[in-house]
């Protein structure tokens, strides 16, 4: 079978989708995956083993050589499975072929991007994402999955986690919106004086706000590196303390331990929760389709409660490890 995925961004939502890739490989052993993706997140998939990998220049505004791209596709699919649910990724699938599978007018952003799709499914937009992927691809293919199936996942990526029990945390201070970012990662860090703590930053601006953050404790500032170069590092410690952002949606994509914390997001449907892999939020009640950007809320988190925290993973790992 043929299979086109249509995710196309961000980095979150692409590591969130990438589950589905072993659960189709479960049920579809012979199963041909073709993942299109723009081509600014195109290297995270590249650490996905088995599929094959179309980059489209979409957020370069290259739409022409974007629609070249995708001739060269349309009609080799069995099916097209579109994840994103906006009109430009029903777009693409429809370029790519008729049997599109997506969900219906209620369960998106742009309701329009139904009239693409063949098959059209109800699931709530508040949904997991993790679940809301998953039950998707589940009905278009025709399958069944369990919550303990996804809590035992094998890691996502092709890179594996470090067998040996690490105390090394990971902090990851930055995310795509300012009101996503927690406020108080000076406090934590030094409330966290005996464990080794590095903190992760993607680019030259996020440097030198990291650096800002560790001066006067003893946290180490990385270099900002590539995605497969994260996985590896991120492969490698006890525990990544994030906003609600790629970094600590990689860790949980790893199955290694992680703490994400949520303000004006709500933090049931972007975190699939397990033992190792928790949240903290504010208790609002955050409907999904309307995020308040203005809302600050994350930085009322006090830091005692996300080090506690960190200290009960920590021990809960290194002891079963």
């Amino acid at each position: 079978m043929k299979i086109a995925i249509i995710r196309l961004s961000a980095l979150g939502d692409i590591i969130h989708t990438s589950i589905v890739i072993q659960f189709i490989k479960k049920h579809f052993k012979n199963a041909d995956i073709t993942w299109f993706v723009d081509e600014k997140f195109s290297s995270i998939l590249e650490l996905i083993d088995n599929i094959n990998v179309v980059s489209v220049p979409l957020k370069s505004k290259k739409f022409y050589k974007s629609y070249k791209i995708l001739r060269q596709f349309s009609g080799k699919f069995d099916i097209i499975i579109d994840f994103q649910g906006l009109i430009k990724s029903a777009i693409i699938a429809r370029i790519l072929g008729k049997n599109i599978a997506g969900f219906d007018k209620n369960s998106i952003k742009e309701p329009l991007a139904s009239i693409f799709y063949k098959s059209k499914f109800s699931i709530d937009y508040n949904e997991n994402i993790i679940r809301r992927n998953l039950t998707l691809a589940s009905k278009a293919l025709g399958f069944n999955f369990s919550d303990d199936e996804i809590t035992h996942k094998s890691a996502c990526f092709i890179l594996a986690k470090s067998p040996k029990p690490s105390k090394t945390i990971l902090i990851a201070p930055f995310a795509s919106e300012p009101s996503k970012c927690y406020n108080k990662f000076k406090d934590l860090i030094n409330l966290l004086k005996d464990y080794e703590i590095n903190i992760i930053s993607g680019n030259q601006k996020e440097l030198q706000q990291a650096r800002l953050i560790a001066q006067n404790t003893h946290a180490k500032v990385l270099n900002p590196m590539s995605l497969a170069e994260v996985v590896n590092f991120i492969c490698k410690v006890g525990l990544v303390i994030g906003n609600d952002s790629g970094i600590t949606h990689l860790a949980w994509a790893q199955n290694v331990a992680s703490i994400t914390l949520f303000g004006n997001r709500p933090s049931h449907r972007n975190s699939f929760a397990t033992r190792i892999n928790r949240t903290i939020d504010t208790g609002k009640k955050i409907d999904a389709r309307n995020i308040n950007k203005s809302d600050y809320c994350i930085h009322d988190i006090p830091a005692i409660s996300v080090a506690n925290l960190a200290r009960e993973i920590l021990n809960l790992e290194n002891l079963n490890g």
